[in-house]
C-alpha cells in the first residue's frame, strides 16, 4: 500500500466547481456546496472506490447530521488511513463544523491522492449507489435496491445500470417498464438542472467577491479624499467627481479630466504671470 503522498502546491488551486464535479460524477451524487461533504461519508466512499473492500461501508452513515455521527465517519476514515499507512492528519474538529475552506482543502488533498493511485483511472465496475444502499454487502441477491428516503432525495439514479428504485410488486409488467423509463428521464433532467444551478451559484459567488473587492478599493479612495490635508489638491477633487457623479449623459471621467486640465492650465498661467512680474521687478531695479 502507498504511504503518504507528497502534495504539490498546485493541488490546492483546484476550485470548488471542479471538486464538486469530481465528487458528483464519481459517486453519482448531487452536491451543490462543499459543506455538504462535511460529514466524512463522501471521503469514505472515495477511498472505497480507490481501494475496493478496504472501507467497511456498513459503518459509514450518509445521513449523519450531528457532530457525533460525523465524528464516527471520520473514525472509519482514520482507520482506513492507518490500514493503508497514509500519514494524513484529520482536523476532525474543524471539518465537522462545515467550514467551506477547511473542507475544500481536505477534498483538494483527497482528489490529488486518489488521482495519484492507478493514474486516477475510475473503477468502471464500481456501483456507488449500490455500495451506499447495501453498506458493502449483498443483502438483496435478487437485485432489488432499497434506498432510504434521504438517499432518494440526494442521490441520482443511474439509468444505465438497469436497476429500479422502489417499484410496486403488484404492478404489471406494462406499468412497471414505463415507470422506470420515466424515472430515468426525470433523473437526467434533474441532474442537468442541478448542474446548471451549481454553476450559477458559483458564478454568483465569484461576482460577489469581485464586487466586494472593487468596492473596498473605492471606499479606500473615498476615505483618502476625505482627509483634510487633501481637500485642496486637484487630483482629490477630480477623484471625488468620479466617485460622487450621478447618472448622466456626460461621462464623469471626462468631467474630471476637464477639471484637471483647466486646473493645471490655470496653475501654469499663474506661475508664468508671477515669473513675468518678478522679471519686470528685477528689470526696474
Amino acid at each position: 500500500m502507498a504511504s503518504n503522498i507528497g502534495i504539490m502546491d498546485s493541488a490546492y488551486f483546484v476550485g470548488r466547481n471542479e471538486i464538486l464535479t469530481w465528487i458528483n460524477n464519481r459517486l453519482q451524487l448531487n452536491l451543490s456546496r462543499i459543506e455538504e461533504a462535511a460529514s466524512g461519508a463522501v471521503q469514505c466512499q472515495m477511498m472505497d472506490m480507490t481501494y475496493p473492500g478496504v472501507v467497511p461501508m456498513h459503518k459509514v452513515n450518509f445521513d449523519a447530521k450531528t457532530e457525533y455521527d460525523m465524528i464516527q465517519n471520520y473514525k472509519v476514515l482514520q482507520e482506513v488511513f492507518n490500514k493503508l499507512k497514509i500519514a494524513k492528519h484529520l482536523e476532525v474538529n474543524r471539518l465537522v463544523k462545515g467550514r467551506p475552506l477547511d473542507n475544500l482543502e481536505f477534498l483538494q488533498w483527497l482528489k490529488r491522492y486518489c488521482d495519484s493511485v492507478n493514474g486516477g483511472i475510475m473503477n468502471e465496475n464500481y456501483n456507488p449507489v449500490e455500495r451506499r444502499s447495501k453498506g458493502g454487502k449483498d443483502r438483496h441477491p435478487k437485485g432489488a435496491q432499497k434506498i432510504s428516503k434521504s438517499l432518494q432525495s440526494s442521490n441520482l439514479h443511474n439509468p444505465g445500470s438497469g436497476d429500479t428504485v422502489g417499484l410496486n410488486k403488484t404492478s404489471g409488467p406494462k406499468q412497471g417498464r414505463p415507470y422506470a423509463a420515466a424515472g430515468g428521464a426525470n433523473s437526467s433532467e434533474v441532474q442537468a438542472l442541478s448542474k446548471e444551478i451549481t454553476d450559477l451559484k458559483l458564478s454568483v459567488d465569484l461576482l460577489e467577491k469581485e464586487r466586494d473587492f472593487y468596492f473596498a478599493k473605492l471606499r479606500d479612495i473615498e476615505i483618502l479624499c476625505q482627509t483634510s490635508e487633501l481637500e485642496d489638491i486637484p487630483m482629490s477633487v477630480a477623484v471625488k467627481k468620479i466617485l460622487y457623479a450621478a447618472d448622466a449623459k456626460e461621462s464623469p471621467l471626462a468631467e474630471a479630466q476637464e477639471y484637471l486640465y483647466q486646473t493645471l492650465n490655470v496653475g501654469e498661467a499663474e506661475d508664468e504671470t508671477e515669473a513675468e512680474a518678478e522679471a519686470e521687478t528685477d528689470t526696474g531695479h
